[in-house]
């Protein structure tokens, strides 16, 4: 489109993509200068012209360039209105579905993504429609790298997206523009405190997506700050263990293998038949029905397909014939790891071994008691490195065992694939190795690198060479 075409100016010029990063500027840009909160963009408008970028909007005098230069009031909502108006509103025509929580995101998201057909999924895991499969690196990648994928979408047949649509995205304008046909909150507990500062600006950007939402808003009621939320919404559906909600569930048997519950809907009761285990799995695929069920999608489809669902990475049962059990899991936060130890523990087992971290240049507060939850809840501890970026792993380490400085039930072994490796090759008949923190994600982050690996992929690899042994 012409640039004229975009917005209000006298500038007859083409226009190939809009960029809100230099990095990204290819040859005929748009460059426009957002607030991104964390940097002034205006300090990269000569590097993005040295790139290619045919125009720049700027929010402050900048002085004369060699390409056309336009000044707005606010250019972050200029950004909204160009990428939109480029790329032919392709929102519009998708159905979104919003997923946001402290826990249970991923796994709420990849449910309706795998439950459906002709859906995307945008999340955690990148973004996957079709043959199209990408890393990226925040969990809800920003708007002018997912508006031009939205248009794409369309053309390759994708009628539903399912969106991860997390606390940072949403302080960050990730998601500004986006009006979601239905969005989900899965629970909120004191996390990302590195970024909100206090728990009510946390819950505040949550309500966001809820404000933005055109359709129905499913809710656990659960969850102790659903009043909170549900203020933020005009259309309500809500889940959980409860006769006073639109879904609940009842008779619930959590196994090793598998989840039999059952479901009330609509004053029918369903019978379900889950692979996925643990009690915050029940209220996940809860969640992940009720939204569907309030698009219109049809119930006994949806349950038909729910012995197929295979979420990688989240308490994924690594099972190469070996006498204990090994689990991968994503669990990071304190509430996730607190839910998932109790499930672990509610069965009967010898020991529970489990390999944990945490990431550096995080939260550092919950460092003590996030390394005291899990060696007083489990048999053995192994403490490792987790992305520790350019913090010292074993300041890292330290901070975790600040509070358990008297328990002998743990040591620390700061290269990751050697503690998982400790951790198979102590475990015997009956026990239970859980490895936390990192789920299926396939990098290392260090000060100076980032380096290929993945959890999953050491476990089977130290099984296999314990199994030939």
């Amino acid at each position: 489109m012409k640039l004229n075409e975009l917005i209000n100016c006298p500038y007859d010029i083409f226009i190939t993509g809009i960029k809100t990063s230099s990095v990204n500027i290819q040859k005929g840009d748009l460059f426009i200068c957002i607030d991104s909160k964390t940097m002034d963009r205006h300090l990269f408008i000569d590097d993005a012209i040295s790139k290619g970028a045919a125009a720049v909007i700027v929010k402050h005098d900048i002085g004369s360039k060699t390409v056309p230069i336009i000044k707005v009031n606010n250019p972050n909502q200029v950004f909204v209105d160009i990428i939109n108006k480029f790329y032919n509103y392709p929102t519009n025509k998708l159905q979104m579905i919003g997923v946001t929580g402290t826990d249970g995101k991923t796994t709420v998201a990849t449910i309706i993504y795998q439950l459906l057909n002709n859906c995307a999924y945008i999340g955690t895991n990148g973004i996957i429609y079709n043959k199209y499969n990408e890393k990226t690196n925040n969990t809800t990648p920003s708007l002018d790298k997912t508006i031009p994928l939205f248009a794409d979408m369309i053309k390759n047949g994708i009628k539903t997206v399912s969106m991860e649509v997390s606390s940072e995205a949403l302080y960050y304008d990730r998601v500004n523009g986006i009006k979601f046909n239905c969005s989900i909150l899965t629970n909120i507990t004191k996390e990302h405190l590195n970024t909100h500062k206090t728990l009510e600006n946390y819950v505040n950007c949550k309500c966001k997506l809820f404000d933005n939402t055109i359709g129905p808003c499913i809710l656990n009621k659960d969850d102790e700050h659903y009043l909170e939320v549900s203020k933020h919404c005009k259309n309500i559906k809500t889940y959980g263990n409860s006769n006073d909600n639109d879904l609940y569930f009842k008779d619930v048997k959590l196994l090793k293998n598998k989840t039999l519950f059952t479901i009330v809907y609509q004053n029918k009761e369903y019978k379900i038949i889950s692979p996925l285990i643990a009690m915050f799995n029940v209220y996940n695929l809860c969640a992940a029905l009720l939204a569907l069920l309030s698009l219109g999608y049809n119930i006994e489809f949806l349950i038909d397909k729910i012995k197929f669902i295979k979420i990688s990475g989240r308490l994924e049962n690594i099972d190469l014939g070996q006498k204990f059990q090994v689990f991968v899991d994503y669990a990071h936060t304190p509430n996730g790891i607190s839910k998932l130890l109790e499930f672990m523990n509610s069965f009967n087992h010898n020991k529970l071994i489990v390999v944990f971290s945490e990431p550096g240049r995080r939260d550092k507060s919950k460092r003590a008691s996030k390394g005291y939850n899990v060696i007083t809840n489990c048999d053995y501890a192994i403490i490792t490195s987790q992305d520790p970026r350019d913090e010292d792993p074993m300041d890292i380490a330290n901070d975790l065992i600040s509070k358990v400085k008297n328990y002998t039930n743990y040591e620390i072994i700061l290269d990751r694939s050697e503690a998982i490796k400790k951790a198979i090759n102590i475990a015997n008949n009956n026990d239970i190795v859980l490895i936390i923190g990192k789920g299926n994600e396939n990098y290392q982050i260090f000060k100076d690198k980032i380096v290929e690996f993945c959890d999953i992929d050491e476990v089977k690899k130290h099984l296999k060479n314990l199994l030939n042994k």
